[in-house]
């Protein structure tokens, strides 16, 4: 967690994730890398409307200002910053920014979205949680002291799952934490105990794991098990694999992942499935 990239749009909810991304930076003496992705009206796009440069302009001095203004902070006192303005949409500055400076984690606020509005335009973080190739860590509230004790890293032990699997333990490691790993039995893909721990084990076999805990939990759905599970731990993080799907894919087949960003109102990371 060398380099950590923030995108911001200056709201509230992004001051949320820099302050949690400045304390890890902080305890693990980590460069932020800071970037703001304009938001034009779409007129703007067009090279031969009357008076866009002007107006383009207006937004990138607008920006600055806003920079300006944030780094008087008194909590980014003495913590490497570099910023950024990105002209394309959010997860495509993203995308850009991590290829080019070897970024190792996004941390992002959110308010989530939910009802029509969750279902036909979805969120800016959900889409950078589906395009993301490094970890995404989502806050939601505002953390004073953003301390993870416990986390709890939900998969179905399958192979693909391993890579990610390996970087959260990475991040719990990091973390200080203890790994609840969670496995949901649901009525539709229903294991016994036996079948379940025998699977885990099996997952967890060679992987050096420490201060770590195998959890199966029943409940009607994987999303609702996540969450009850996580609050009866009284968990300060859930952490997931997304498979990134794009399109009428992901349109029909949706993402836990994605839904648990939205949903969770405690942070959460995810990890791309490779």
């Amino acid at each position: 967690m060398k380099r950590i990239l923030v995108p911001t749009d200056f709201s509230k909810q992004a001051e949320n994730a820099l302050q949690v991304a400045v304390q890890m930076a902080k305890k693990h003496d980590s460069e932020i890398y800071l970037i703001h992705s304009l938001e034009m009206p779409l007129h703007l796009g067009n090279s031969g409307a009357t008076g866009s440069l002007p107006e383009s302009l207006y937004f990138i001095k607008l920006a600055e200002k806003n920079f300006e203004d944030l780094f008087k902070k008194p909590y980014l006192k003495g913590v490497k910053i570099r910023e950024a303005i990105g002209h394309a949409e959010i997860y495509e500055d993203i995308k850009e920014a991590v290829e080019k400076n070897k970024l190792d984690l996004v941390v992002m606020g959110s308010h989530g979205a939910s009802g029509f509005k969750e279902m036909f335009i979805g969120s800016n973080t959900e889409k950078v949680v589906r395009t993301s190739k490094i970890p995404v860590l989502v806050i939601k509230n505002h953390h004073v002291d953003f301390k993870i004790n416990d986390f709890v890293f939900a998969t179905d032990f399958s192979e693909e799952c391993r890579d990610s699997f390996k970087e959260a333990q990475k991040f719990a490691k990091a973390a200080g934490a203890q790994l609840h790993l969670l496995y949901i039995n649901t009525p539709n893909d229903f294991r016994t105990s036996a079948e379940a721990n025998t699977m885990m084990l099996k997952f967890i076999t060679g992987s050096g794991l420490e201060n770590f805990s195998l959890n199966v939990y029943n409940d009607t759905s994987v999303e609702k098990g996540i969450l009850n599970f996580a609050k009866d731990m009284k968990a300060q993080l859930i952490g997931m694999s997304t498979h990134g799907r794009k399109g009428l894919s992901h349109f029909f087949n949706g993402s836990i992942s994605e839904d648990m960003v939205n949903h969770a109102n405690m942070p959460v990371i995810t990890f791309k499935i490779k």
